[in-house]
């Protein structure tokens, strides 16, 4: 059994580093673009006086980040190549974001975000395995370019992660002769709306309150009448693009379903495995720079005439957070490697439990390692001159998102106990 990741990822690595070194970096740097990531971030990027949404400047220079990744040919590395992409691997993947995290706050990879000079761009795969000839002539370009830019509506205020009991319906209507749907409902956490095109919008069609079956995944313009973007929820880290929506009454043709009318659902989980993978893959990057930095700190404040480094109460904590690290990396990296050995139906059927063990112990460890390092660093570190509090304000959100920690464990305990 090897353990060593396979050169050519390695590799790759070190043409990733180049390009940061060549062309993010003074990208960073120029015209104070560094208020972005140092002390002022929060302030920087947040327009306080326009519902706390992000600042344009924040988000031309994140799109000027991308536009340089993708000409250098590494913004859709894991696409395939009829998507211009490398047929990037799930462990490469795993690979780059853990490195990519473990840098810290940069513009290389904010994930604040969800933007990095290697994008994770789910939507034209999606688009691909359940979109008709047409909607993929129609949609992928077009979210590959930027011109299309889709909001995920699935959550609603009242249901939470259980998306089985909504509320938002559609029922048929023909208009002018044309077959099509009416919705009425709502949703929340539709995150990017204040800059989308449209919402892949989730409604049941038919079937009882409960059941899988019968939901139906939507295509709806955000321009459609009835369609409205409420309240922009503020949260724990800034700023915010997360609003609540309202459908009323929000009429869409019957070419804007997406999949399976019933099974509208499965568009919905239809990438879930490989996103855990990766946000666990960046939540262990990012720990282990929250360590690094604690351990050389501790080894050069020098309170008392001697290292912090040399007491015990500094060294153990640390040393519980390392060796956590380092058994998550390998399970990591197994499960990604194993990903990569089976089709997609099979992953959810034999890895659903590993991966899930990898996402929520991986979320739970950067806020453990991100504290820590406060711990360590004293006043400063508790201070917004180190990024520390702002690791743990973004991936603190890890732990109830895209799988709260408790339904990743219900996950892992119904495949031990048997009842998965």
């Amino acid at each position: 059994m090897s353990f060593e990741i396979p050169q050519d990822i390695e590799d790759y690595l070190a043409e990733l580093d180049a390009f940061i070194d060549a062309e993010i970096k003074p990208l960073e740097q120029r015209d104070d673009n560094i208020r972005f990531f140092d002390h002022r971030r929060e302030h920087a990027r947040t327009d306080w006086d326009n519902e706390g949404l992000p600042r344009e400047d924040w988000e031309e220079l994140l799109r000027e980040m991308r536009q340089k990744a993708d000409a250098a040919g590494h913004y859709r590395y894991a696409l395939p190549e009829e998507f211009g992409g490398k047929n990037g691997s799930n462990l490469a993947m795993a690979r780059i974001r853990e490195h990519l995290a473990a840098k810290g706050l940069g513009l290389h990879n904010d994930l604040q975000n969800e933007s990095s000079i290697v994008g994770n761009l789910v939507l034209p795969l999606v688009v691909r395995d359940f979109g008709t000839e047409e909607q993929k002539q129609k949609f992928i370009p077009s979210l590959l370019d930027g011109t299309m830019r889709w909001t995920f509506g699935l959550t609603e205020e009242a249901h939470g992660s259980d998306a089985t009991h909504m509320e938002t319906r559609a029922v048929r209507e023909t208009r002018d002769g044309v077959d099509g749907w009416l919705i009425n409902g709502e949703k929340m956490w539709t995150t990017g709306s204040h800059v989308a095109t449209h919402c892949m919008l989730f409604a049941r069609t038919e079937g009882p309150d409960g059941a899988a079956k019968g939901i139906t995944c939507f295509i709806v313009p955000q321009d459609s009448p009835g369609f409205e973007i409420g309240e922009y929820m503020w949260t724990f880290n800034m700023p915010t693009d997360h609003p609540k929506v309202s459908l009323t009454d929000v009429w869409v043709p019957g070419d804007a379903i997406l999949g399976d009318p019933e099974w509208g659902l499965a568009c919905a989980q239809h990438f879930v495995h490989e996103n855990r993978i990766r946000q666990a893959a960046s939540s262990l990057g990012a720990a282990q720079y929250c360590i690094d930095e604690a351990v050389k700190y501790a080894g050069e404040r020098k309170p008392f005439g001697k290292p912090l480094s040399a007491n015990q109460a500094i060294q153990f904590p640390l040393v519980e957070l390392q060796t956590d690290a380092e058994m998550l990396r390998l399970l990591i990296y197994k499960t990604a490697w194993q990903m990569d050995q089976m089709p997609k139906t099979e992953v959810a059927k034999q890895l659903s439990d590993k991966v899930s063990m990898c996402n929520y112990r991986a979320n739970r460890l950067v806020c453990e390692a991100a504290d820590r390092a406060m711990q360590v660093h004293g006043g400063i570190g508790y201070s917004r001159h180190k990024p520390f509090e702002h690791i743990y304000r973004h991936h603190r959100r890890y732990r109830i998102t895209e799988g709260a920690e408790e339904i990743q464990m219900r996950k892992v305990g119904g495949v031990l106990f048997g009842y998965i």
